[in-house]
């Protein structure tokens, strides 16, 4: 059996914008990967709402940074085969300050780490699914303000995320070709996007793994 560890933020978590709440389980685009990879793979879903790349949030909560937690889910789950990485949408918050270069060399060193991180028992490095999220559409919406300059920002990270995963060998989604954000809260993805996900995703998993 081969372990997928699926890290991310609210959209991996599973959020849903309608109902502002998690979507149930057999919803969830993690979910829906498990069952399009099928029983020879196991799909550890590892979300946090309001989670970065790196930054301990003033408002939110130090523990949002992926930084820190990173290392020991990496080794709570370990032996891995595959570690699907999709964060930054969150680093776009106006508080940050950060750029679409900025957040990208931030997921460059959460890349190193996890290639740096020991994958116990002598097993090889896990290979690394690097999604770079969807853009953000939040003029207008609630998060407008929170995320001031976000949905600019946001149509850059695509070509920067692409650009560290060509450096350090990893297999690529840019996952704004294959899904929108909600435009209920500009962040989200409604349940139509989810399978889409799911499946896009699950291309790139078979691929990297042969």
């Amino acid at each position: 059996m081969k372990t997928i560890l699926c890290y991310g933020d609210s959209n991996t978590w599973g959020y849903d914008p309608a109902a502002e709440a998690r979507y149930p389980y057999a919803e969830r685009w993690t979910t829906r990967l498990a069952a399009e990879l099928g029983p020879e793979y196991l799909v550890i879903p590892e979300g946090l709402n309001g989670r970065t790349t790196l930054w301990p949030d003033p408002v939110e909560g130090e523990y949002k940074s992926g930084k820190t937690y990173l290392p020991a889910c990496l080794e709570s789950h370990q032996p891995l085969d595959l570690v699907a990485l999709m964060l930054g949408t969150n680093d776009l918050k106006h508080r940050f300050g950060q750029s679409a270069w900025d957040i990208a060399r931030s997921i460059e060193t959460l890349v190193q780490l996890i290639i740096h991180t020991v994958n116990w028992p002598e097993a090889p490095t896990p290979k690394i699914l690097l999604v770079a999220p969807p853009p953000t559409c939040v003029a207008g919406t609630h998060f407008a303000e929170m995320f001031a300059g976000a949905d600019e920002k946001s149509r850059g990270l695509g070509k920067h995320y692409r650009e560290v995963a060509e450096v350090y060998g990893c297999a690529f989604l840019d996952a704004g070709s294959v899904i929108v954000s909600s435009p209920a809260d500009g962040i989200h993805l409604d349940a139509s996007e989810l399978p889409k996900l799911a499946h896009a995703v699950a291309e790139r998993v078979r691929e990297a793994l042969g």
